[in-house]
């Protein structure tokens, strides 16, 4: 049986910030749990936190690269944009799995949005 991801965290300078852009981004809700500055996430798909970055902002990505399933990649940009993130590289598109593009977050973390065509929804469960 092959090994599955079962939790992410986000790390934030500023977790209120990050929490406002990830609520209005991607509708997801947070609960606070153990130490201060520390949120379980609820509605990303997969076990994942909220917390408060322990080390300076590496430069450029370090760790995963980590993709959100979006259905409308305009909208999204629009409220990436609205909610103080920006896009860090060009939208483009891959064959076969959809259209993307990698954006920042209000604390300086690198991701990226696709809206997968619908045979990829299907290969990946989404």
């Amino acid at each position: 049986m092959p090994n599955k991801l079962a939790h992410f965290a986000i790390e934030a300078e500023n977790v209120g910030r990050a929490l406002k852009f990830y609520e209005a981004v991607f509708g997801w809700r947070f609960e606070p749990w153990g130490p201060p500055d520390f949120y379980l996430i609820d509605g990303a798909g997969v076990h994942g936190a909220l917390q408060k970055r322990s080390e300076p902002v590496p430069e450029g990505r370090k760790g995963f690269e980590c993709s959100f399933a979006v259905s409308d990649l305009g909208e999204t940009i629009k409220l990436i944009e609205e909610a103080g993130g920006c896009l860090c590289g060009a939208r483009h598109q891959i064959p076969t799995v959809g259209e993307l593009v990698p954006f920042t977050d209000t604390e300086g973390n690198q991701a990226i949005i696709v809206q997968y065509e619908p045979s990829a929804l299907k290969a990946l469960n989404l």
